[in-house]
């Protein structure tokens, strides 16, 4: 699993027209509160491994980020389809993530 925040994220309109299960983390590498949360998102997302998770660095000027009302990092934001199912603001343990990844996967 990559450690490092994308710096050049999609777009919106291509994350909207993405198909399956995708989970969405926005952050950045010199989050303290980010690298703290990174084992319990590891631990969650690896027990499923069909939900594809892209690591997005977001901050000031970044579009996609502000689209999805980004404020708090990390935020995982889960998608079906395309559509938002669920979202979680810094979350600190791996169940709570994997109830959202289980809505995800309804």
């Amino acid at each position: 699993m990559a450690h490092t925040y994308h710096q050049e994220a999609p777009t919106r309109a291509d994350i909207d027209t993405r198909l399956g299960p995708l989970v969405l983390e926005f952050g950045d590498d010199y989050c303290g509160i980010c690298a703290a949360a990174r084992p319990a998102i590891e631990q969650a997302l690896a027990e499923r491994p069909e939900v594809q998770h892209l690591k997005i660095a977001d901050g000031r000027g970044r579009p996609l980020g502000r689209s999805f009302g980004i404020k708090l990092w990390p935020t995982l934001v889960f998608l079906q389809n395309g559509r938002e199912v669920a979202r979680l603001v810094r979350p600190t343990q791996a169940q709570a993530i994997s109830q959202s990844l289980h809505l995800l996967l309804k």
